[in-house]
C-alpha cells in the first residue's frame, strides 16, 4: 500500500515536471481581460470535469472577488441539471453546452473546455461554437490532448495517459488561477484606493 502512494506521488510529479507555463500565463492574461472588459467566462466539462468546472467558478466568483466591488462573471454549464436535461432530452446530450451558451453568449467571452481526454463532443461543439462566433477559447486536456487541444486558442495539456493525475493537473490549474488572480487584483484595487485617497486629500 504504502509503495503504490509513493508510485502515484512519482508520477504525479513528473507531470508536473513538465507543467506547461506559457500557456498558462496565457490563461491568466485571458482571465484578466475578461475581467476589466466585464466580459461572461463559461467553463463545462463532464463527470469529474464538472466537479472542476463548479470549483473553479467559486473560486473566481466568490474567492477572488469577495473584497471587491468588479466581479469576475464566470459561468459553469455543467451546473444546470434541468437545463441539461431539457436539451439531452429533447435535442441530444452532444448539445447540452452549446444550446445554453447560445442564451448567454456575447463575441469577446471567454469559453473554457475541460475534458481529460480531449474528445467530449458536447464540450467541442461548444467551443466550436464560441470559435466562430468571436470567443476565446481555453482547454484543459490531458493524454495527446485529443480534439479540444487542437481546437482551442489556449490549450493547457496534462500530458499523461492517467485520468486521475489529468484530473489533478487541472484542480493545480484552478488553483493557481486563484492565487495569482486574487494577487493581481489586490494589487490593482490597492492602487486604485491609493489615488482615491491622494484625491480626497487634495480636494
Amino acid at each position: 500500500m504504502r509503495d503504490s502512494s509513493y508510485a502515484y506521488i512519482d508520477h504525479l510529479k513528473r507531470v508536473l515536471d513538465e507543467f506547461p507555463h506559457f500557456h498558462f500565463e496565457r490563461l491568466i492574461e485571458v482571465l484578466l481581460r475578461a475581467y476589466h472588459k466585464e466580459q461572461h467566462i463559461f467553463v463545462m466539462g463532464n463527470g469529474g470535469s464538472a466537479a472542476t468546472a463548479s470549483h473553479w467558478v467559486a473560486d473566481l466568483n466568490k474567492g477572488c472577488c469577495m473584497d471587491h466591488k468588479k466581479k469576475f462573471r464566470m459561468m459553469s454549464l455543467s451546473d444546470n441539471i434541468s437545463s441539461m436535461l431539457a436539451y439531452a432530452n429533447d435535442l441530444s446530450f452532444e448539445g447540452i453546452f452549446v444550446e445554453q451558451l447560445k442564451n448567454f453568449f456575447v463575441p469577446g467571452d471567454v469559453v473554457i473546455g475541460i475534458s481529460g481526454s480531449g474528445n467530449s463532443k458536447n464540450v467541442l461543439n461548444a467551443i466550436d461554437y464560441a470559435n466562430m462566433h468571436g470567443g476565446i477559447t481555453v482547454g484543459l486536456c490531458g493524454f495527446s490532448g485529443g480534439q479540444l487541444g487542437r481546437s482551442v486558442q489556449v490549450p493547457i495539456l496534462a500530458r499523461v495517459t492517467d485520468m486521475q493525475i489529468v484530473e489533478d493537473i487541472h484542480m493545480v490549474v484552478v488553483h493557481m488561477t486563484m492565487q495569482l488572480l486574487n494577487k493581481e487584483l489586490r494589487g490593482i484595487h490597492g492602487l486604485e484606493k491609493q489615488k482615491e485617497q491622494r484625491l480626497a486629500i487634495a480636494l
